[in-house]
């Protein structure tokens, strides 16, 4: 009988260890298939009861293209005389671009402008994001790593002289740093280039420019430069193309969106911490992203970037349009419009600052919001980065024991009594509780320096960007969470709507007063 148990209870080990192996091998399987059936679900979980009608009253005030704006097309051709580029210039202009998405592509269109104006070549300008970044493809590099330089040159022939490097003689002149160089603002005249920077590009031939202000020349040109202003659009809208394996991903997002002839709405957040420093909306948060917003805001009077105090109202700035609209705001914005619950929409955005957390509200309003992750799997962002080197992981150090003579001074520091009651004794700190970007403040007084970890982060949030951008531009309606509206810099909303307004001015494109 007993002999009997015992191989009862062997088999039952034996069946139990054999299932297990079974749901593992399943599981692992499985995990490349998580993304097609999330998109799957998508599509048929979410339809609407019936599809809609495009000639349905609901459907046009929605969706509908704004009949007023129906004849306006895009052109961005010259209207006067405009002399092609000429082979005996005034020299060389070389750029290294600081800063995000939005910087980068504004300063890429001044830079042409400026090149323009000064009768020069220009070389085809330095990422700064990806090329300080480590183990990032080598088929990519710098320009290319965003943009198609083929097509960049190709497009402005007819407007600036554009090259891939300086010629030998004066590479070698460069890293002996021979040549002036100049960091100009954002809001930088005309009369700058023309009185400060082309007698030096005369003199010496080839001039360097560092650009991360976002932009190098004035926002709006004086009437005698229309034909400038212009060449903007054209550098904006037709020579800037993102590399082929960024816009065939962007695309096929698109269609996953769009499937079963579903519209899609498209929504940026606009928050991200450098804006929010700036326009001083940091106690919006009240948690440790306050500290994160004003610690931001601190580096930027001291860099002369903002003339104010450091502690502002957060609430009256909100008050007058300063600060962005909330997730939750912007979901009663649209159920107030008429959005049903169902609605398809697109979170563009590859910094949303405050997590998650903030968009809470706006997921229980709306079940279908979506981001990229929902769109593609790891293989197709895996083709967009190119072939990458393994980094280590960032090390992490416990900070150091203080021994009771430290403990003691401190105690003797801690000012008049009566004195709150000594701290608990400390606890080990694990290391998911030290991981992420905002982990520095609860110890460190500054900032520390990124990690190769985080560079390579920041290229990676350029495609991410890029991808954003495409599927903002193809949406049938878009939806900003904030625009600077002073022009003083370009965000990504405000650059969104500027294409969509160009490619197509009838497109639905909200621009809510906050």
């Amino acid at each position: 009988m007993k002999s009997k148990v015992k191989w009862a209870a062997l088999g039952g080990l034996v069946l139990s260890f054999m299932s297990l192996l079974v749901h593992l091998f399943l599981a692992k399987s499985s995990v490349n298939l998580v993304h097609h059936s999330t998109i799957t679900a998508f599509t048929e979980d979410f339809n609407y009861p019936t599809t809609p009608s495009r000639k349905d009253a609901e459907y046009r005030k929605l969706w509908g293209k704004v009949k007023t704006l129906e004849p306006l097309q895009p052109f961005a051709k010259p209207r006067s005389t405009y002399p092609a580029p000429s082979e005996l210039n005034n020299g060389f202009i070389y750029a290294k671009i600081s800063g995000g998405f939005n910087k980068i592509r504004t300063s890429i269109c001044d830079l042409v402008t400026v090149s323009r104006l000064l009768n020069a070549t220009l070389v085809i300008p330095e990422i700064q994001e990806s090329t300080r970044s480590k183990g990032i493809s080598s088929k990519f590099k710098s320009f290319s790593y965003l943009y198609n330089e083929e097509q960049f040159i190709e497009a402005l022939t007819n407007d600036v002289t554009v090259v891939h490097d300086l010629p030998l003689g004066f590479k070698e002149a460069r890293k002996h740093k021979q040549f002036p160089i100049f960091k100009p603002k954002s809001s930088a005249s005309p009369s700058f280039y023309f009185q400060e920077v082309l007698p030096k590009l005369k003199e010496a031939k080839v001039i360097g420019l560092l650009l991360t202000d976002g932009g190098c020349l004035q926002s709006v040109l004086p009437p005698s430069l229309a034909e400038h202003q212009r060449l903007r659009c054209r550098v904006a809208f037709h020579a800037l193309h993102f590399r082929p394996e960024i816009i065939a991903l962007g695309h096929q997002m698109v269609e996953r969106l769009r499937a079963s002839g579903q519209p899609y709405l498209a929504y940026h957040p606009g928050l991200e911490r450098d804006s929010l420093a700036y326009h001083g909306c940091g106690e919006l948060f009240q948690d440790v992203h306050t500290e994160l917003v004003q610690y931001r805001r601190a580096q930027m009077i001291k860099q002369g970037i903002i003339n104010e105090k450091l502690s502002v109202d957060s609430h009256d700035r909100k008050g007058n349009g300063s600060c962005p609209f909330t997730p939750e705001e912007v979901g009663l914005f649209l159920r107030a419009m008429g959005y049903p619950p169902r609605t398809r929409i697109y979170l563009a955005g590859s910094e949303i600052f405050g997590g998650q957390r903030v968009l809470i509200p706006l997921r229980a309003m709306y079940t279908n919001l979506v981001d990229r992750t929902s769109l593609c799997s790891k293989q197709d962002l895996a083709n967009v980065f190119g072939p990458e080197t393994q980094l280590a992981l960032d090390s992490f150090e416990f900070p150091p024991q203080k021994n009771a003579k430290q403990l003691k001074e401190e105690w003797d520091r801690a000012g008049p009594r009566p004195r709150p009651l000594p701290p608990p004794p400390d606890r080990p700190l694990y290391r998911h509780e030290k991981e992420g970007w905002y982990g520095w403040i609860a110890e460190k007084d500054t900032e520390p320096d990124p990690s190769p970890n985080d560079l390579r982060a920041r290229a990676h949030r350029l495609l991410f960007d890029a991808l954003d951008y495409i599927v903002s531009v193809e949406a049938d309606a878009f939806f900003p969470g904030f625009n600077n509206d002073d022009s003083r810099s370009s965000d990504f909303s405000s650059l969104v709507m500027g294409h969509r307004l160009y490619e197509m001015a009838s497109s639905r494109t909200y621009r809510p007063n906050r």
